[in-house]
């Protein structure tokens, strides 16, 4: 009896949604669309105090100031308006942004809310601006700059091994670059500005295309990307060659005795310049004023080279030089 009455009650409730006709709830719904635009309608025409974001755009003169970091693109305030103003500046239709001008560069990096109420107010088209929600807006401008480096090889680099030379001087093409952007990082760039060849051990004529690579490539224009570097290298033979060393400033009546009594200069020389090369021309000197007189040495030491000559060295690093004494002197005379 309970389960019946339960029936009842249930078939009684749901007598009215079960359909008499085909078209009845293509009639529900229409109702029901009705009576929500009705409400909607009545809801929009109505006055609301609420809580939004609003953009922001920053005027200034690009040809003189760069913001270095992203400006703030808006603002959160408390408006009072129509239901149709709101939903539409929430919607972003036809919202004109408050502009903030930036005339010279600023002292302070920041803004207060409350300076940005008259920029607020002529932007807000219907709605009345009751406060400004966000407290302060952080800016960094900085002044723009033109700025020619020019390009240079890094001479630190080691790009051939020792049987290698460079010869010549080294090329980069386009000879400089300019920089434009912000004072502050434009003027932390190297100047010159020093380039790295990607290859090291270079063992004939090279040209690299090698990239201008910096700091802070988003805020920084560089007028060029990459440059083409040249080096013409050239192949080194290894010589030495034995030079008899000339005593300079002895003091008159003394008589050295040099051992070994021959020098040896190494050096080298470009392959193509083997057959030019005069190896006469190479003199070492032993200057007594250098006289070590705790192990009687003197340093050899090269005063004049072949022209086209490189990594000139003298064996050994010292010779020595013994005193003789005056009557051996005088016997060997005898």
């Amino acid at each position: 009896m309970p389960l019946e009455n339960a029936k009842n009650i249930v078939s009684w409730f749901a007598r009215p949604f079960q359909p008499r006709t085909k078209q009845y709830w293509r009639v529900v719904l229409l109702c029901f669309v009705a009576a929500s635009t009705f409400w909607l309608l009545n809801a929009l025409n109505k006055s609301y105090s609420t809580q939004i974001t609003y953009p922001i755009r920053f005027v200034y003169n690009a040809r003189n100031l760069v913001p270095i970091n992203p400006l703030p693109e808006e603002v959160t305030i408390n408006v009072t308006g129509k239901g149709w103003k709101l939903l539409r500046k929430s919607l972003r239709l036809e919202v004109q942004p408050a502009e903030v001008f930036i005339r010279n560069l600023p002292r302070n990096n920041y803004l207060l809310g409350s300076a940005l109420r008259p920029a607020l107010v002529n932007a807000l088209d219907g709605l009345q601006l009751n406060f400004v929600v966000t407290d302060t807006i952080h800016f960094d401008f900085d002044q723009r700059v033109v700025k020619r480096v020019p390009l240079f090889l890094d001479p630190s680099q080691t790009l051939t091994d020792a049987g290698h030379t460079i010869v010549g001087p080294v090329r980069v093409r386009p000879d400089s670059v300019t920089f434009v952007g912000p004072s502050s990082l434009v003027d932390s760039l190297p100047d010159p500005f020093l380039l790295r060849l990607p290859e090291e051990n270079l063992t004939g004529p090279t040209k690299v295309s090698v990239p201008i690579d910096y700091d802070y490539e988003s805020l920084i224009q560089a007028s060029v990307q990459e440059a083409a570097v040249e080096v013409n290298v050239g192949t080194l033979v290894q010589e030495e060659r034995q030079v008899i060393p000339e005593l300079v400033n002895v003091p008159e009546g003394v008589e050295l005795s040099l051992r070994p009594p021959i020098a040896v200069v190494r050096y080298q020389v470009l392959q193509d310049s083997v057959p030019l090369l005069n190896r006469e021309a190479f003199k070492v000197v032993l200057d007594y004023r250098n006289y070590n007189r705790s192990d009687s040495t003197l340093v050899p030491e090269v005063v004049q080279q072949a022209r086209g000559a490189r990594g000139v060295q003298v064996w050994p690093e010292a010779i020595k030089a013994i005193r003789q004494q005056p009557e051996e002197n005088n016997r060997r005379r005898r």
